[in-house]
């Protein structure tokens, strides 16, 4: 695979890697990393476990809905 270099082709891996994981754990990749970068920065540190693909839940998902 051709990433213009060896510090390109590394990343690509790790971006690759994140992508294959969310897909054998039934989630839409796009739509994970989507979100997670979003909420990362103000997500608390010891919580970061909740977006590992297999943990994930869609934030309008992890938050029940209220009837009118």
């Amino acid at each position: 695979m051709f990433c213009g270099s060896d510090r390109g082709g590394h990343r690509a891996a790790a971006l690759y890697s994140l992508i294959v994981t969310a897909k054998m754990n039934g989630v839409d990749p796009q739509a994970w990393l989507a979100d997670v970068l979003a909420r990362i920065a103000a997500h608390p540190a010891h919580r970061l476990d909740d977006l590992l693909p297999w943990r994930w839940k869609p934030k309008a998902a992890a938050t029940p809905a209220v009837a009118a």
